[in-house]
């Protein structure tokens, strides 16, 4: 199908909600992702470097989580504008059926399934494996010697803060120390200031601390309280981080050929079978998904002028939502119970799809009229009946 200038127009209004859709929600939840990454990045000195690289790493995973609820929500919003506005009663009006209206949208769900699969098969694996080593590697940087104001710093079985440091990190104010030994000894030492030291090999740090108290607490809940106007304090500094382990102990990591060949293949894999096969039908539904949903966004586009757009959007989304939970849901239940992953993925987004179609159908004879409309339509109707009767038992009153 050649695109022709309705065809473009439609594209170009319905690219624009969509692409705020997809930065809106990606920027929300990558936000929240980072905050609780803050309290582990705070800990080392090459904190930014390690966000930027995770910040890169998560993208590719919440543009795929995204993509479907932004695409709907593109096709809902210019199908209703143009419903509103009566452009698609001129359109349908002019000869061109409901069909071929939908044609462009359904063409770009080909686009970005294609896209999808690139995405959940190749890209999404690597990014994953990479977010896992960044946050691995950024666990073991630990403490290099410099401490940075309100801090939580924690290295081996010593818990350290400062209020306040100077630019280098080196020069501390109102220190607090807790340190647990392995025999259930613990020592808590609080000091007006202290010096940060480190040896000559970067191997250990000294905290000199400065007029302060020591309280240890032995196993058997015996206190010791001392004073001290200078007392030194040994720290170990992080040593090299060990190696982070292969891609592939997590099925998050690997690539759909990868799924395909250990989850199909006769040699036992190292994961479980089912467990591979869900994760292998999940992707391949979340991408097979996304051609289907304009025939489910156009009848929820048109409906919502006597359906009421709140209604239709709810409709949609409640869907979406009931998709991507079920979805879930089915892969810790091929992973935990062992049930077919054919059934616990394939059933549920059967059920969708034949949802898609089912609205589509219904729709193209009479359009603004489906299953969706049908029911608001008479759920308005009962509670315009409840009312009404309301009232009228209030005037007899």
């Amino acid at each position: 199908m050649i695109p022709n200038t309705l065809d473009r127009y439609l594209l170009r209004r319905t690219l624009t909600p969509m692409a705020a859709v997809l930065i809106s929600t990606m920027v929300a939840f990558l936000m929240e992702r980072l905050m609780r990454s803050f309290q582990l990045l705070s800990q080392t000195t090459d904190g930014f470097k390690f966000l930027s690289e995770l910040l890169v790493n998560l993208i590719p995973h919440y543009v795929g989580l995204t993509l479907p609820g932004g695409f709907f929500i593109g096709l809902f919003v210019v199908v209703n504008s143009l419903n509103k506005s009566s452009e698609i009663d001129a359109i349908l009006a002019s000869g061109m059926s409901l069909g071929r209206f939908a044609a462009p949208f359904v063409s770009l769900g080909v686009v970005l399934m294609a896209f999808s699969v690139l995405l959940f098969g190749f890209i999404q694996p690597y990014s994953r494996y990479a977010y896992h080593a960044v946050l691995h590697a950024a666990e073991k940087a630990g403490w290099n010697g410099d401490v940075r104001p309100k801090a939580l710093l924690s290295t081996g079985p010593v818990f350290l803060t400062a209020d306040r440091t100077d630019a280098s990190g080196r020069r501390l104010e109102r220190v607090f120390i807790r340190k647990i030994e392995a025999d259930g000894r613990e020592d808590v030492l609080t000091a007006i200031s202290a010096e940060v030291r480190k040896d000559g090999g970067d191997r250990r740090v000294t905290l000199e601390l400065h007029d302060g108290r020591q309280v240890s607490t032995t196993r058997d809940a015996r206190v010791y309280v001392t004073d001290f106007s200078r007392f030194a304090f040994d720290l170990p500094l992080s040593l090299s981080a060990k190696l982070f382990r292969v891609r592939g102990d997590d099925v998050s990591e690997l690539t759909l050929v990868e799924l395909a060949q250990r989850g199909f293949g006769k040699a036992p894999p190292a994961l479980p079978r089912q467990t591979l096969l869900a994760e292998f039908y999940a992707r391949s539904s979340r991408a097979l998904i996304l051609p289907l949903l304009p025939l489910l966004a156009v009848p929820f586009g048109l409906s919502a002028k006597r359906a009421g757009s709140g209604s239709a959007m709810a409709a949609g989304g409640v869907l979406l939502f009931l998709f991507e939970t079920s979805m879930i849901l089915g892969q810790a239940m091929a992973s935990g119970v062992g049930l077919p992953a054919a059934l616990t993925i394939g059933l549920p987004a059967a059920v969708f799809m034949t949802a898609c179609f089912a609205t589509w159908i219904a729709s193209r004879k009479r359009p603004g009229e489906n299953p969706v409309s049908w029911m608001t339509e008479r759920i308005a109707a009962l509670f315009a009946a409840i009312a009404q009767a309301l009232g009228a038992r209030c005037a007899v009153a």
